[in-house]
């Protein structure tokens, strides 16, 4: 469908040709689609699903390493994980609030993340074991958003592609301090190399299914790149992402968990194993190692919340110029 031509895809669409037409031929000359500007429903709700998910994705993620926060190994440590936790607290509330431009609200949102019905990155349901991990999560998962956030700060519709900007340069710290941590382990006591090591094995596969299915796999990829939400593919990504990590990981000694791992000098690029897809969709419908721990906690901070909102709808509406 999404190869076709404007008119057959106005057709699928049951939108205007003309209108769609002018819409792409604006995406085209890298024009940003903007709020109040016409856009095909289902450019709507494909950012809508998008972004909510980006947004769930980075309150989520603050929770595997909120956990360490206490247990940080010393003053600076703490602050540095302080900040960052914080940082994602803030991430989401930028993408909501680019969300709720395209007239989603908070409150459908986050019942469809609290029911079930909206997706969050499969990562966050892997469990933070030990200290190491945090530095692990920092070069190698940070690392694998910013390459997609990156891509996505170049997006077609405004709000998205601004809100990634100030979210990759924060990301980018986070991804320098994980990559700081993850050397000086490496060149530790024995005891921090096994533990380093320990933990790029358990992440390893889970960060590259970050990039989500192969692109023949991928339901959204078509629409998606055809009006310049993405601008490149999962497996495109991805690859890059083996190509940066694989030279960097080896150069500090560690060991990455596939056998079948190898470059290839033809096409320049580290070829890997086949990815466990079975565990992918496994964790993604909800049976993942942390699935029922995350949502047990989001719907805690949810209902411990409910004063909160209370109270701001309370003030709202006795200082409401209606009133």
């Amino acid at each position: 469908m999404y190869g076709a031509d404007v008119e057959q895809v106005a057709i699928e669409l049951n939108e205007d040709p003309q209108k769609l037409a002018d819409f792409e031929a604006r995406i085209a000359r890298g024009e940003k689609i903007e709020p109040g500007d016409w856009m095909p429903a289902e450019y709507r709700r494909q950012l809508i699903r998008m972004i909510s998910q980006h947004a769930h994705s980075e309150v989520v993620g603050m929770l595997p390493e909120g956990a360490w926060i206490t247990r940080a190994p010393n003053l600076r440590r703490k602050l540095i994980l302080l900040a960052k936790v914080q940082d994602e607290a803030g991430h989401g509330q930028y993408l909501y609030h680019a969300a709720e431009t395209l007239g989603a609200t908070r409150e459908e949102m986050l019942d469809a993340l609290l029911t079930g019905k909206a997706k969050y990155s499969s990562i966050f349901n892997y469990p933070t074991l030990n200290w190491t991990d945090i530095g692990t999560i920092g070069w190698l998962v940070d690392g694998a958003a910013i390459l997609n956030q990156t891509m996505l700060a170049r997006c077609s519709y405004g709000p998205y592609s601004r809100a990634m900007v100030r979210i990759c340069m924060e990301e980018n710290f986070h991804k320098k301090q994980g990559q700081e941590m993850v050397i000086r382990y490496s060149q530790g006591s024995a005891r921090q190399r096994q533990m380093i090591q320990d933990a790029i094995t358990r992440w390893w596969w889970p960060t590259l299914m970050m990039f989500g299915p192969h692109d023949a796999d991928s339901p959204n990829s078509g629409v998606l790149i055809r009006w310049g939400i993405k601008t490149r593919t999962n497996d495109e990504l991805r690859q890059d992402f083996i190509n940066q990590l694989v030279p960097d990981l080896q150069a500090c000694g560690i060991q990455l968990p596939d056998p079948d791992l190898r470059y290839d000098e033809q096409s320049g690029n580290w070829q890997i194993g086949e990815i466990d897809w079975d565990e992918f969709w496994r964790v993604i419908k909800g049976d993942g190692p942390m699935n029922a721990e995350r949502m047990a906690a989001r719907r805690k901070a949810h209902d411990d919340g409910l004063w909160v909102r209370e109270a701001l709808s309370a003030y709202a509406e006795k200082h409401s110029p209606l009133n």
